[in-house]
């Protein structure tokens, strides 16, 4: 099968890719904000393992989102009402 070229691409596929590479940029932006801002107790694991997890898997967005969802503790509830 031959490669196809960017050129040969529809201009709806073409918005497709850029629109995905924008959000997988963006979702690894707030990431990596995300744990240089949040103290390492919040984190499970070590920070060090996440930040080049987060920054250099391409799984189109797999690395940010599992952070999100798996890499944060849940802070307490403030009880004081």
């Amino acid at each position: 099968m031959a490669m196809r070229k960017w050129n040969d691409l529809s201009p709806g596929t073409r918005k497709l890719i850029i629109g995905a590479a924008a959000a997988e940029g963006a979702l690894k932006m707030a990431a990596l904000i995300d744990l240089k801002r949040r103290p390492s107790s919040q984190i499970r694991g070590p920070k060090w393992i996440w930040v080049p997890v987060v920054g250099l898997v391409n799984a189109a967005g797999g690395a940010p989102l599992a952070y999100f969802f798996f890499g944060r503790r849940k802070q307490p509830q403030d009880q004081s009402n």
